[in-house]
């Protein structure tokens, strides 16, 4: 049976003639006609049976409607699918995103795209960089969004925005509120660890051996977020990701550029050799014009 064949079919089955077919699928009576004496003759049996005017299914016809009712679900799932995408008024993304984004960045981009879309189910989903390359392969997510990640093959890299590690520290610790510290100024402060922080982390460990820069570390904590709050509980200071930053500033805290400036990149790391679908893509291009529009130098003023 060709598709066209299915679709009468199921029409007349379900509605009861040719009629009511024929008007829940938008075409006349003759073509319906026509397409089901088509579909009887390449099956070489009758499918219904005219008993006092009515369409009555053969036996053959009861049979093979289990299996013809399926393709015709699956028909259905295809087109709307394929209507969604048209429209791109629905549909599904996931995304997974460093920890750091869900602050400021990605909750004013996934508002606004919600506004504008707001069929579109978005799922976010918070991972280190060592479960990227597993989530894309398996297809878990459409992409990711991470802080300077390492090449990997078969993964395809583009740049969202630059950014920088600044330094976080308690308003009572410099009293003067500057807009640049250097690292060395801090050499006799606490400086609050970060255990396996990746390539940020890499960055700032290879700047303080390069300069001959010796901290004190004695509270070591997994994510920035918890070292933001422990300088806002005036335990110390921490070198952090601007996006952390400025989404945990206080009264109590304020941040500074950190000279020379430790930089890193914001990436969007997607498989290779899949295409992103088009609301992906849409959504995409509001973080990009978000981070681009909002990145700036560090402001050691709370905001409000």
């Amino acid at each position: 049976m060709r598709l066209r064949h299915i679709e009468v079919f199921h029409a007349i089955y379900m509605t009861g003639s040719v009629t009511n077919a024929a008007e829940f699928l938008h075409v006349s009576q003759p073509s319906v006609s026509k397409v089901l004496a088509h579909a009887e003759q390449q099956l070489g049996f009758a499918l219904f049976e005219r008993i006092k005017g009515r369409l009555i299914a053969t036996e053959e016809a009861n049979l093979l409607f289990g299996e013809v009712d399926k393709m015709y679900q699956q028909l259905r799932s295809v087109r709307h699918c394929a209507l969604n995408l048209k429209n791109k008024s629905s549909g599904k993304i996931t995304i997974g995103l460093a920890p750091a984004l869900g602050f400021e960045l990605i909750p004013q981009a996934v508002a606004r795209y919600n506004k504008l879309n707001p069929q579109v189910h978005i799922h976010l989903q918070t991972m280190h960089h060592d479960e990227v390359r597993q989530a894309l392969t398996e297809h878990k997510i459409d992409f990711a969004l991470m802080f300077s990640p390492p090449p990997q093959p078969g993964i395809k890299q583009q740049l969202v925005c630059l950014s920088q590690l600044v330094m976080m520290y308690p308003r009572d610790l410099l009293p003067e509120i500057p807009t640049h510290v250097s690292l060395d100024q801090f050499e006799h402060q606490e400086v609050i660890g970060i255990g396996d922080s990746g390539p940020l982390g890499d960055l700032l460990w290879h700047r303080l051996t390069e300069d001959d820069i010796a901290i004190n570390t004695n509270i070591t904590v997994q994510t920035y977020f918890i070292a933001a709050r422990l300088v806002a509980q005036n335990i110390g200071v921490c070198a952090i990701d601007e996006f952390t930053a400025r989404g945990n500033l206080s009264d109590k805290v304020a941040i500074a550029a950190i000279k020379p400036a430790l930089n890193f990149n914001l990436t969007v790391l997607r498989l290779e050799d899949k295409n992103l679908s088009q609301i992906a893509n849409d959504f995409l291009e509001l973080v990009i014009e978000f981070s681009n529009a909002k990145h700036h130098t560090p402001e050691s003023q709370p905001i409000t």
